[in-house]
């Protein structure tokens, strides 16, 4: 059995045993992306040689006895949208093809104080631009059960990298959906924090108060672990919350008795696959078996989240962006007359189709004239939303449903019409609008092959919720299957 197939924890377990070592680990990573990355396409950057050397460093400090952390030595890959420090970081954009930044994000230093081996950067949509993973300006990633469809977005590098065990676990970035969803689409698990928990400093803004760094791994145990490491509060982030209860492995326990777990019926009408809304019952079931208050309920104002979100992201997007002008860093077109022409031309080359479109909307809606009837009426029904979901937290401790209404579409289905990819979005952006935290995790595959993903929604800082309903339904279902496990079977 490779060292990729074990689980993050269980990884760190044997390096803490001396059973092996970091730099076994490390090279073991590198040894499964060799071998997969023609396939997957999950790295924009792989550092094969300062990764190693890193693993030698902390391996030391771990014979040492000063660390101790429960992923001390384990790889992880970190979404191309995270500063980190003399790695080339580019947010799978032309326009930043050249980035090496010059400090490293919040989130990545509470891994690396934590002993964690960075292999690499992985793929994303630009500037976490879209739901495929099809938008990046360095080639498409490929979803590792069926390298013929998309693993999702913008995510999707860091999901299909631990689907296909390139890497023990990941960071990804959520803004509406983008760890849950691909998570979902590769069958690994994934949490979205709640707004403020993890540092967003040093992540390069897509919808400042939409988005949030969260794990990515094989199961809750890893997320759980990894996300109570990459939490803090930072001064360096004005959205950041100080908080005393993220021990959140303390939520690992098989008990959901008397918990009150609410379904939206919004959520399983029209464009809800049958397949996929099946699995996400059938988990309902399995945890009513185990003693949990299942009920169907009204939620509302589900039709008017996506409008609201794509108004409120593009427009912050539109302004989050200006500042990619080829003047101080990043991509500058060679050929220009005078300072506009080359802001003008330099943006045109290099941004890709997706970013512009949602710089223009955003535009448009901040513009004269708009701003009233749609950027403020989006801030109103997001307020709306919360809303709505404060009147559901009074009544249930979790809220269950699909994290995306169909399993991964077939690459190129997606981007030939827009409209359909971002109503794919329909189970996850509410999540963001009203800040709360979410977890996507396996609930069984379609006829394809493909995975379902299960998605739980807690209240505001209520992580711990949605962490003990995950494991306990996990305990109901065998997690071993991997599609590398499976593939390297049928090779047997």
């Amino acid at each position: 059995m490779s060292l990729m197939s074990l689980t993050a924890v269980e990884l760190g377990k044997r390096i803490q045993n001396k059973e092996v070592t970091a730099v076994d680990a490390t090279r073991a990573a590198l040894a499964a992306i060799a071998a997969r990355e023609k396939a997957v396409g999950s790295f924009v950057t792989v550092d094969a040689e300062g990764a190693p050397a890193r693993a030698e460093q902390i391996q030391k400090k771990i014979d040492a006895g000063e660390l101790t952390s429960p992923l001390a030595g384990v790889p992880v890959a970190i979404k191309d949208n995270m500063c980190t420090k003399g790695m080339k970081t580019t947010c799978s954009s032309k326009i930043l093809f050249d980035f090496i930044p010059t400090f490293t994000a919040e989130a990545v230093r509470n891994l690396e104080k934590a002993g964690a081996v960075i292999i690499g950067k992985t793929n994303m949509d630009e500037f976490a631009m879209g739901s495929t993973t099809e938008t990046s300006a360095y080639g498409v990633t490929k979803n590792p059960w069926n390298t013929g469809h998309v693993p999702g977005g913008s995510s999707g590098g860091s999901c299909a990298a631990v689907a296909a065990e390139e890497c023990s676990y990941a960071l990804g970035s959520d803004t509406g959906g983008s760890i849950r969803q691909p998570s979902s689409f590769c069958g690994v698990t994934g949490i979205k924090p709640t707004y403020g928990t993890v540092s967003r400093y040093g992540l390069i803004a897509y919808g400042s108060s939409l988005d949030q760094i969260g794990p990515i791994a094989k199961d809750v145990t890893d997320c759980a672990t990894i996300l109570e490491i990459i939490s803090s509060h930072d001064s360096k982030d004005s959205t950041s919350v100080k908080r005393e209860d993220t021990n959140f492995t303390e939520a690992l326990v098989d008990d959901v008795k008397g918990m009150k777990i609410g379904i939206p019926r919004d959520y399983l009408g029209e464009g809800l696959n049958a397949e996929v809304k099946e699995a996400v019952l059938a988990a309902a079931k399995e945890l009513e078996k185990k003693g949990a208050v299942v009920e169907e309920f009204d939620l509302g104002l589900v039709e008017y989240a996506i409008p609201a979100y794509y108004v409120i992201a593009c427009a912050e997007a539109s302004s989050n962006l200006a500042r990619f002008d080829g003047v101080k860093y990043g991509y500058r077109t060679a050929d220009y007359d005078g300072l506009h022409q080359m802001y003008k031309k330099s943006r045109s080359e290099g941004f890709g189709a997706e970013v512009k479109r949602r710089i223009m909307l955003g535009s448009f809606v901040l513009s004269s004239g708009y701003y009233d009837a749609y950027y403020l009426k989006a801030l109103r029904v997001k307020a709306l939303i919360k809303k709505a979901f404060d009147e559901a937290f009074a009544k249930y401790d979790v809220i269950l449903g699909p994290a995306a209404p169909t399993t991964a579409p077939k690459l190129g289905a997606s981007l030939s019409d827009p409209i359909q990819m971002y109503l794919g979005d329909i189970y996850t952006i509410s999540v963001n609008l009203a800040g709360l935290p979410g977890i996507s995790l396996p609930c069984g595959m379609d006829s394809q092959g493909l995975p379902i993903g299960l998605q739980l929604i807690g209240d505001c800082f209520q992580e711990k919720h949605i962490i003990r309903a995950a494991y306990a339904f996990e305990q109901t279902r065998d997690y071993k299957h991997s599609p590398t496990a499976m593939q390297d079977e049928k090779g047997a």
